[in-house]
C-alpha cells in the first residue's frame, strides 16, 4: 500500500474515517451479559489537549497534552495508538492508549488537518491546508513520503480495501475555490483522479463496502455521493448551508451530518440518498465533527470553537434519531472526535459468535479471535 518499504498485511480490516476515537472492551454474546467500557478521545483545540471521555458515564476522565491546536484524530485498527494532527505546531502526536501518554511527535507538512490510518495499520495519511499529503510509517513514526495535492487539503478517507484515499479541499483563498476531491492510489502514492463536487467540500466518509463516498459541501449545503468505481458524482443530497462533519454507521445504512448554520444534525438514508430525519441540537451551538459508537447505538457530536458555542458534546440515540444528552466539556472547545473498534480482551469475548462484533479485525471464526487474544496477552 505504501512506498518506502511498507507492505500491507492484507488483513480485511474495516477502515475507520471519522474523526472521535473509541477504545472499547466490549460485550457481546448470545448468553453472556458483560459490561462495556468505552472511552472517547477528543481533540480540544483551545488548550492543546486530548480529552478522554468515558461514554458509559458521559464524563471526562483524563486529559492528555499534545501539540498546539489539535484538530483531528484517527485510531489504529488494533486500538493501540491514537494519531492527533496539531495545526498550530505542524506535527502529529502519537498516543499510546495503554498509558494515555504521547510516545512520539512527528513533524509533517504545514497546516495538518484530517488524517486516516490505513486498514492494515501500516501507515497514516495526513492532509494539510498547505496542499501536501504527508505519509507516516507507523512502525518508525517518521514521514516516508509526501504527495503534492491542491490548496486547502482538508479531510481524507481511505477505502476499506486500502487501495484508494479520497481527499477533500477547503481552499484557503476564497477567491480561488477548489471544489474537488482528489483520489490517491496508495500503491503508487499518486493522484489518479480529481472529482468536481459542491462548494467547499469538508467532511468525507466511505461506505463499508467501499462502493460510495459521501462528501459534505459546506458552501453549497449539499452532500455529494461519489461512485468509487467510476469516481464520478452519482447523486447530490440537499441538506443545509454549513454541512461539515460526517459519520457513517458500521452497516452503511445511515450517514450523520453536522449543520453549522442551524445547529442540527441531518440523517441520510443511504438506500435512498435522502434526509430521513433532522435532529435539533442546542441552539445556538457550533456542531463540527461527530462519530458513531462501535455498536451503532449512539452518535457523539463535538462543538467547535465559536463565539456562541457553550462547549458541550451532544449525544444522539440512533434508534430514535433524537438528542438524548448533552455533556459539559469543562470549557474546552472540541473538534475531532474519532471512534476505535471493539477489541477482544478475553477468550470469552470471542465465544457464542462474539467474534462477529469485532468488525475492524474481521475475524472469520472463533478460533481466529481466540488466537488474537492469546497473542496479545503474551
Amino acid at each position: 500500500m505504501l512506498t518506502s518499504g511498507l507492505h500491507p498485511r492484507k488483513l480485511a480490516l474495516t477502515a475507520i474515517c471519522l474523526t472521535v476515537l473509541f477504545i472499547s472492551a466490549g460485550s457481546y454474546s448470545a448468553t453472556a451479559n458483560m459490561q462495556i467500557q468505552t472511552l472517547a478521545y477528543v481533540a480540544s483545540v483551545c488548550n492543546s489537549q486530548v480529552l478522554v471521555l468515558d461514554t458509559t458515564t458521559n464524563t471526562i476522565v483524563n486529559t492528555i497534552p499534545v501539540g498546539t491546536g489539535p484538530r483531528f484524530i484517527a485510531v489504529s485498527p488494533d486500538g493501540k495508538r491514537v494519531y492527533v494532527s496539531n495545526g498550530g505546531s505542524n506535527t502529529v502526536s502519537v498516543i499510546d492508549t495503554a498509558t494515555n501518554a504521547v510516545v512520539s511527535t512527528i513533524p509533517v507538512a504545514a497546516g495538518p488537518y484530517g488524517l486516516a490510518v490505513t486498514p492494515d495499520g501500516s501507515g497514516v495519511y495526513v492532509a494539510s491546508l498547505s496542499g501536501v499529503i504527508s505519509i507516516i510509517d507507523t512502525s518508525t513514526n517518521v514521514v516516508v513520503g509526501t504527495i503534492q495535492d491542491s490548496d486547502g487539503s482538508f479531510q481524507l478517507a481511505i477505502a476499506p480495501d486500502g487501495t484508494r484515499a479520497y481527499v477533500t479541499h477547503i481552499a484557503q483563498n476564497p477567491n480561488a475555490p477548489n471544489n474537488t476531491v482528489s483520489v490517491i492510489d496508495t500503491a503508487t502514492n499518486t493522484i489518479i483522479a480529481t472529482i468536481p463536487v459542491g462548494s467547499r467540500p469538508s467532511g468525507i466518509v466511505i461506505t463499508p463496502d467501499g462502493t460510495r463516498a459521501y462528501v459534505a459541501n459546506d458552501g453549497s449545503g449539499t452532500i455529494s455521493v461519489i461512485d468509487t468505481s467510476s469516481n464520478t458524482v452519482v447523486d447530490t443530497i440537499p441538506v443545509a448551508i454549513g454541512v461539515f462533519g460526517l459519520a457513517i454507521t458500521s452497516d452503511g445504512a445511515k450517514v450523520y451530518a453536522t449543520n453549522g448554520s442551524n445547529s442540527t444534525v441531518s440523517v441520510i438514508d443511504t438506500s435512498t440518498n435522502t434526509v430521513s430525519s433532522t435532529i435539533q441540537l442546542r441552539n445556538p451551538s457550533n456542531p463540527s465533527f461527530l462519530a458513531v459508537t462501535p455498536d451503532d447505538s449512539r452518535v457523539y457530536v463535538s462543538n467547535g470553537p465559536s463565539s456562541v458555542t457553550i462547549n458541550e458534546f451532544d449525544v444522539i440515540d440512533t434508534a430514535t434519531d433524537t438528542l438524548i444528552a448533552t455533556i459539559p466539556n469543562t470549557g474546552n472547545c472540541s473538534l475531532g472526535i474519532a471512534m476505535a473498534p471493539l477489541i477482544p480482551q478475553t477468550k470469552e469475548d470471542c465465544m457464542n459468535q462474539g467474534y462477529l462484533r469485532f468488525k475492524s479485525l474481521a475475524f472469520r471464526n472463533q478460533g481466529q479471535c481466540i488466537k488474537y487474544v492469546n497473542e496479545e496477552s503474551k
